[in-house]
């Protein structure tokens, strides 16, 4: 049986069309009113759901120089780790202003917790479910604080090995989680799609029996819409309203009108996987007529037996269907035929029946 979760009374699941979570991430750059524009775009867009980052630079890291706590390379190149969460941290002030207005639209809004201060903080704001980033899915105490809320929980695999995750599950369930996901994750910042092996969607289904999705880092929909496919019922995407907006994570991240194809796209692939189904579809029926059939190609007598070469396989198909082309010949005619006229047993008799 496929394993279901519900968000703000939205089922999650194989069954229904895939979750969308726009995360808002480090993409307000400093202002409040452009964190209440993406969580506006994101709703405009469709997405079922916006997600915040509840963390301080002090509650995530140290304010160290050492070498450790450089970054060397990529996006960041040239920060301290504190330096960087000082700069992308989304201010705790902002967390319920932020919560009401989501609600006031009508999307979902929630967040990743990164310290025990931070799932208090959204306890108080009623969050509806929480998110464990994948650079916390080895914080085993985090994960089983935030179980034992009750809420629902989504748990990302970035850079976990099978054996990481089993343990992160583990302590979800140990801590009182009753609604699980997890997201297939490749924790580049952007992350190249042949990276995301997506294959490996359908062994987490069955590996671990959990609503499985994805938490998705290349720059386009691509991955994602196929992600659909393989069985995602979750997509999460960052989600700016300019990806040139000079932000720590607006370069990876998708644009308004790119989050409205995404919704739209990942649900068309969700309704076109179906069910196993060999039969006419809707959209058939009125071609059927169009198939090939059996048709007299001249005029024939009462009483002539029919040979190869007074029929053809031709278009429409209002005559017997091709595969009776052996069975017809040397049967006799009990009317006449004209030219053109579809092949029908009406008007064919086995003369091999007669007594």
């Amino acid at each position: 049986m496929n394993p279901i979760i519900s968000i703000s009374d939205r089922p999650i699941g194989v069954g229904y069309s895939p979750y969308i979570i726009a995360e808002l991430s480090a993409n307000h750059n400093g202002k409040l009113e452009t964190a209440i524009k993406i969580i506006e775009e994101a709703k405009k867009a469709g997405a079922d759901a916006v997600k915040l980052q509840t963390y301080t630079a002090d509650t995530i890291t140290l304010n160290s120089n050492a070498e450790e706590f450089q970054i060397h390379g990529g996006l960041w190149n040239g920060k301290t780790l504190y330096e960087l969460y000082q700069e992308a941290q989304m201010p705790w002030e902002w967390h319920k202003p932020l919560f009401e207005h989501a609600r006031k639209l009508g999307i979902t809004i929630f967040s990743s917790p990164f310290d025990n201060t931070a799932v208090d903080l959204l306890e108080d704001l009623d969050a509806p479910a929480y998110k464990i980033a994948s650079f916390e899915a080895v914080d085993l105490p985090l994960i089983k604080y935030v179980a034992s809320t009750g809420k629902p929980m989504i748990i990302s695999t970035g850079m976990a090995d099978a054996e990481e995750i089993q343990e992160a599950i583990e302590a979800a369930r140990e801590g009182g989680c009753k609604e699980l996901a997890i997201l297939h994750c490749v924790s580049g910042y952007p992350a190249p799609a042949e990276d995301y092996n997506l294959r490996t969607i359908p062994d987490m289904i069955e590996r671990f029996g959990t609503v499985t999705g994805l938490s998705d880092h290349t720059l386009d929909n691509t991955t994602a819409i196929a992600s659909v496919v393989m069985g995602a019922s979750i997509i999460e995407k960052h989600f700016t309203l300019d990806r040139n907006g000079g932000g720590p994570d607006d370069s990876f991240s998708l644009e308004p009108a790119e989050l409205a194809a995404l919704c739209r796209d990942s649900k068309t692939a969700w309704a076109a996987l179906g069910k196993v189904d060999y039969g006419r579809k809707s959209s058939e029926q009125g071609n059927v007529k169009f198939r090939r059939s059996l048709y007299f190609i001249k005029d024939l007598k009462k009483g002539a037996i029919v040979c190869s070469e007074d029929f053809k396989s031709v278009r429409p198909g209002y005559g017997l269907l091709p595969k009776y082309s052996e069975s017809i010949v040397g049967m006799r005619l009990n009317k006449d035929v004209s030219q053109f006229t579809p092949v029908s047993f009406d008007f064919l008799e086995d003369i091999n029946n007669e007594h």
